[in-house]
């Protein structure tokens, strides 16, 4: 048994044995893990077709190639120049506008508004929505419900952790949360990741705390995990010791209401 644990993909760590489900190093086609849906649909009104009825977490390196993870990082890139976070987390949400600057966030597309158009490019607002269907696509046909059913729903957004010490509540990305709890329109939460795990930075590795076990996915650029957003999916990310982690939280909601639409450059 402990020959067994100590394997390729089980590791005995402080909290007991952390399953590895998607190592940086290796390229994932598809991979699928079912666990039974949490009762948090329950308290929010269902929408037949859509609403997880089977739920789980799901990682490929498939769908994005490490090239358009690499256009998308840049994107990123330009559009954290214009602020930052004094923290060790920086937002971006190109649909809002949100943008970490010190301890606080600005509307971008209003504070820098003389800066947007030098700063962003139409096909990075294509490219951008181009992957967003990929794995909105992706997610409806591991869960078997139509793409048509899911609406893009707030806050998603890029992301930016270093290893800054953290000076507001908003730098505490660390801490374990449900996403259907935090934000009540989720449904299904994807994650792109833009950077690659010990290449880029240390730590940070996302990670799903079940009973008796803490399973792990290693960013790599392109690499896509999704999942179901109800405490079946308790999760947290693992502070950065060191470098710069970037990534894209992509999510969804069933609610026709709470969703909104892609980013325009206007």
């Amino acid at each position: 048994m402990l020959g067994y644990l100590l394997s390729g993909s089980y590791l005995l760590g402080e909290d007991g044995v952390t399953e590895v489900l998607a190592h940086q190093g290796e390229s994932l086609q598809y991979k699928f893990i079912e666990v039974p849906c949490s009762e948090d649909y329950d308290s929010h009104k269902r929408f037949e077709g859509c609403t997880p009825r089977k739920c789980g977490r799901g990682i490929t390196d498939a769908i994005i190639s490490r090239e358009e993870a690499e256009r998308i990082r840049r994107i990123a890139e330009k559009g954290l120049s214009l602020g930052g976070s004094d923290g060790g987390a920086s937002i971006l949400d190109l649909h809002s506008g949100a943008l970490s600057l010190g301890k606080h966030f600005v509307n971008m597309y209003r504070y820098f508004s003389d800066k947007v158009h030098d700063t962003f490019t139409e096909e990075d607002f294509h490219l951008y929505r181009d992957v967003r269907q990929r794995i909105q696509q992706k997610i409806a046909l591991t869960f078997g419900i139509s793409s048509s059913s899911m609406y893009l729903t707030k806050p998603t957004f890029f992301s930016r952790i270093n290893n800054s010490e953290a000076k507001t509540t908003h730098d505490e990305y660390w801490h374990p949360h449900i996403d259907k709890v935090t934000y009540g329109s989720f449904d299904y939460t994807s994650l792109l990741y833009l950077s690659d795990y010990t290449e880029d930075f240390g730590g940070g590795r996302f990670v799903f705390m079940d009973e008796g076990a803490n399973r792990t996915v290693e960013p790599r650029a392109g690499r896509v995990s999704f999942f179901t957003s109800g405490s079946e999916n308790l999760h947290h990310v693992e502070k950065v010791h060191w470098g710069t982690r970037y990534a894209i939280t992509i999510s969804f909601t069933c609610n026709p209401d709470h969703g909104i639409g892609d980013p325009v450059l206007t």
